[in-house]
């Protein structure tokens, strides 16, 4: 029969044995923040619903803060504010954000790089794109994530566009590369803060924008403040990338990094349909803007100027060199490759 000084003593054995429960310690949620070069209601298509989903998958393990153009730090500022841990991460083309690399000319729209938004990805993933990207930005302390395709160059102007004199001083808002390809068919291209644009085509400071395809137009309140659409283009698809700080990115387990890269490619495939949908619906159903057409005789000169444009730029570098010969590797295999890659 157990007595009661035994147990109390093989009690006491027991608990000096046992381990000492340790409280869990509660892990912290990863914060980042992300700035995106689109407005309020661009965003809610181009990179929202992908930082939503991302957010909702990876609850208290990470969670990314949105901010729009211009919120944290100017457009132009976004790649030094990455670089420096300010912000985390970036949406945007290398050309807008100012970023140091040899890549950055072909970001956003480089004229007639691409015919349709199916070009980019392929670019990227099938013909070396993206390895070259890697590199360029592995060298400057930023992670480059995933590239993909928005909408076309289009011109959205107060003033009808039917041939190229109509080009001649017209003051538009476009991309820095656009802006010095156009420059030579007489547009002065202009520089102002994204959420400017639309007063500044009320107040007659600007003539237009070249910034976007008539989706765009409609989405963000240009088709309320200018009259024609000009259905020729400079570039089939603009070329953007999420990036983010090589230090932030390497700090993240291998899970996470690969919610973020799924994520990405969601963004990527609606801005695919949503795009390609709308520039057609728009163009058929939309009622805010007339379209005009430069004849392809006439357009066929910008075409040509393009090539000239390219070996300029390839003269630059080796590396820009490298990516204008994979330019036109690709075209011409969409060439040879017929209908309905290229109908010309």
């Amino acid at each position: 029969m157990t007595t009661r000084r035994k147990f109390l003593t093989t009690a006491a054995v027991g608990a000096a044995a046992a381990p000492l429960a340790t409280p869990a310690i509660a892990q912290s949620t990863i914060k980042w923040r992300m700035q995106t070069y689109a407005g309020p209601a661009l965003a809610e298509h181009v990179v929202k619903p992908a930082i939503d989903m991302f957010n909702k998958i990876a609850g208290d393990r990470m969670q990314i803060e949105l901010f729009f153009a211009d919120q944290l730090v100017p457009t132009g500022e976004l790649f030094r504010a990455m670089q420096r841990g300010t912000i985390d991460a970036v949406q945007s083309d290398d050309d807008s954000m100012a970023s140091p690399t040899e890549v950055t000319v072909f970001g956003g729209y480089f004229p007639f790089a691409s015919r349709y938004s199916l070009d980019v990805p392929v670019l990227f993933n099938q013909y070396g794109l993206n390895e070259i990207w890697d590199e360029e930005y592995s060298k400057v302390g930023v992670k480059h994530i995933s590239a993909g395709s928005w909408d076309p160059c289009h011109f959205a102007t107060k003033d009808p566009i039917n041939s190229l004199a109509d080009l001649e001083g017209t003051r538009v808002f476009t991309f820095p590369t656009a802006g010095r390809f156009l420059a030579q068919f007489g547009v002065v291209p202009v520089t102002l803060p994204w959420e400017d644009i639309e007063v500044a085509v009320q107040t007659g400071e600007l003539d237009g924008i070249a910034w976007s395809g008539i989706t765009e137009d409609y989405t963000v309140g240009w088709a309320d403040v200018t009259n024609y659409f000009l259905t020729n283009n400079i570039s089939g698809a603009w070329a953007g990338s999420f990036f983010a700080n090589q230090e932030r990115w390497n700090e993240l387990p291998d899970h996470l990094k690969t919610m973020l890269q799924l994520a990405m490619d969601a963004s990527h495939y609606y801005r695919q349909w949503w795009y390609w949908g709308g520039e057609a619906n728009l163009r058929v159903n939309g009622t805010k803007m007339e379209l005009t057409s430069i004849p392809d005789a006439e357009w066929a000169t910008v075409e040509e100027a393009a090539m000239a444009f390219w070996d300029e730029i390839a003269a630059e570098s080796p590396t820009k060199a490298k990516v204008v010969e994979i330019f036109k590797k690709y075209n011409q295999d969409m060439k040879k490759a017929g209908r309905p890659y290229r109908y010309s």
